[in-house]
């Protein structure tokens, strides 16, 4: 997988995950989403949808600092996951794996991507606004402290502005 130069120089390697990488992400699952962390077979379970899946994980001398999960069946893609650990926030490396999540999706010729985010993450709700998220609709008390859900679409067909047909 292709990553910017900034995140090659600083040893960052994007690559799928596999069933060997599930403890160490679970564990840091548990770490990032005290309230809502999956439980360890849930893992499991999503790499073993390949035909509808795509999980990946960001590494830095060998160890996962990140990943990210979607599930898509078409014309949806959904963000399923995307954690970051917080000493290597603010590097590109949540960039780099949504970027790789929506190559995977137009790849599965999906033509929206869709994702839940906490309503108290503006960071997460920068990130993807960035990309040309926008918000579509609130959950209330989506997540199991009570927090609602901001549901964000991007429109991966839509077209360019000043675009011709």
């Amino acid at each position: 997988m292709k990553l910017s130069p900034k995140l090659e120089l600083a040893g960052v390697s994007l690559r799928d995950m596999t069933e060997a990488d599930v403890p160490a992400v679970e564990t840091l699952e548990r770490r990032l989403f005290p309230v809502d962390a999956w439980p360890l077979q849930m893992f499991f379970d999503e790499l073993a949808q390949p035909e509808t899946r795509r999980y990946v994980v960001a590494e830095v001398a060998g160890e996962i600092v990140a990943y990210a999960g979607l599930m898509c069946i078409e014309p949806i893609a959904d963000v399923q996951t995307i954690a970051v650990v917080p000493e290597f926030e603010g590097k590109g490396i949540g960039s780099a794996v949504l970027t790789e999540l929506i190559d995977e999706a137009r790849r599965r010729r999906a033509e929206d991507v869709l994702l839940e985010v906490r309503a108290d993450n503006p960071r997460a709700q920068q990130l993807y606004l960035r990309f040309g998220f926008e918000q579509i609709h609130v959950r209330p008390r989506y997540y199991r402290d009570g927090t609602d859900a901001l549901i964000m679409r991007l429109e991966l067909n839509k077209p360019q502005e000043g675009a011709t047909a």
